[in-house]
């Protein structure tokens, strides 16, 4: 399949998305996509080469749907990236601050900000995606609005910023995942790897607490794990899971031998090194 140097994003051109990624991918061609299904899309019939997704917030937890459709998805996780979310105020050019009465945003950016609204009056309504609101704005030209959204929205749409890193608080991060058809398993490097796999623990009594004793016994620290519904089957449940280390080191390797005794299904969905914002 030929290259197009392409990287697939979900929303409007200036989200977040699109932020990550022309900072982790600036040489690549950015491609909006409707939904994460046409993200996923976009690359398994060679539309892109990568897909930027978005994983979970540091403010809000896991990104609805993801976690269902990384493992159907055909894709590996190449990299991870942490994006520090800053929101900007826009308006029209040449609009201050004080004639802002409405702000469009998507629906999370609203409560992050609500301190800087509450202190200058201003109403905020939710939009489905807010660097679309931005372009809803620099079409219509609504008098008195304003748009909560990413400076680079702004940029793309002519708009002004009005104020910066507007959020109540400074560590709001989204982690996203980059992805690809092929996996990589060569990449060492000199600092941490992640490997995240998903798997399903056999119908046995206490088979969670059995499968997750190796990682405990080897030594391997496991960052995260949730559990999600296969099919709506209340029965069935899968587990995804990020730990620390490389599937060739031993104790990583013995601690996921042991988990394939307890589980009837394990699939690593990536080996790749850890941001290293992860830390901070």
């Amino acid at each position: 399949m030929t290259q197009t140097n392409r990287i697939a994003f979900q929303g409007e051109p200036g989200a977040y998305s699109h932020e990550a990624c022309a900072i982790a991918r600036p040489g690549m061609e950015a491609l909006p996509c409707a939904t994460f299904e046409d993200c996923i899309e976009a690359v398994k019939s060679g539309q892109a080469d990568l897909a930027m997704l978005p994983v979970e917030n540091s403010t809000y937890g896991r990104v609805a749907d993801i976690h269902r459709l990384l493992p159907s998805s055909g894709l590996r996780i190449l990299d991870e990236h942490f994006l520090r979310v800053r929101i900007a105020l826009m308006s029209l050019p040449g609009t201050p601050l004080a004639a802002v009465k409405h702000v469009r945003a998507h629906l999370v950016l609203l409560p992050q900000s609500a301190g800087f609204l509450r202190a200058h009056g201003i109403a905020g309504h939710a939009a489905a995606d807010s660097a679309g609101a931005a372009a809803d704005l620099a079409r219509l030209r609504t008098p008195g609005e304003g748009v909560l959204a990413s400076e680079m929205a702004a940029q793309i749409y002519g708009l002004e910023v009005l104020a910066r890193d507007i959020e109540d608080h400074g560590h709001n991060t989204t982690r996203f995942l980059v992805m690809g058809r092929e996996a990589d398993l060569t990449r060492r490097g000199a600092g941490k790897m992640m490997t995240t796999f998903v798997f399903e623990v056999r119908n046995i009594p206490a088979a969670l607490y059995k499968a997750m004793g190796g990682f405990a016994t080897n030594g391997v620290n496991m960052t995260k794990l949730e559990s999600y519904m296969v099919d709506g089957n209340f029965t069935a449940t899968r587990f995804y899971a990020d730990i620390e280390g490389h599937p060739e080191d031993e104790n990583v390797r013995l601690a996921l031998d042991e988990l394939g005794y307890f589980t009837t299904h394990l699939n690593i969905l990536g080996v790749y090194p850890a941001d290293p914002r992860r830390s901070r």
